[in-house]
């Protein structure tokens, strides 16, 4: 088994953690860690505004799939957290319309 680091951008590498993990040996998979809407610089983006949180955060989870050389079709599971379901609910669609 062999485990390659996948970090398309290196902030979080100084916090002591990468934003995916592809293992391989008998198959491939890819880990990927919790996608937040954070720029490359490490940094929140977007407050209070939950449509461009879920964009965001779409596009990090796509530059982590891209580095390994996978896209959002390899995607197998999906868990996405919130602290206001109701307005997650409202802006669902559009990261729906990426998958």
């Amino acid at each position: 088994m062999e485990r390659t680091a996948v970090n398309p951008v290196t902030w979080s590498v100084d916090l002591g953690f990468n934003q995916g993990e592809v293992v391989s040996g008998q198959t491939r998979t890819l880990y990927v860690s919790g996608q937040t809407a954070m720029g490359d610089d490490g940094e929140p983006r977007h407050d209070g505004d939950m449509a461009a949180q879920l964009a965001l955060s779409a596009d990090n989870l796509e530059a982590v799939l891209s580095e390994a050389g996978m896209s959002l079709a390899n995607l197998v599971r999906l868990n996405v957290y919130t602290t206001d379901v109701d307005l997650l609910l409202r802006h669902y669609g559009a990261l729906v319309g990426r998958l």
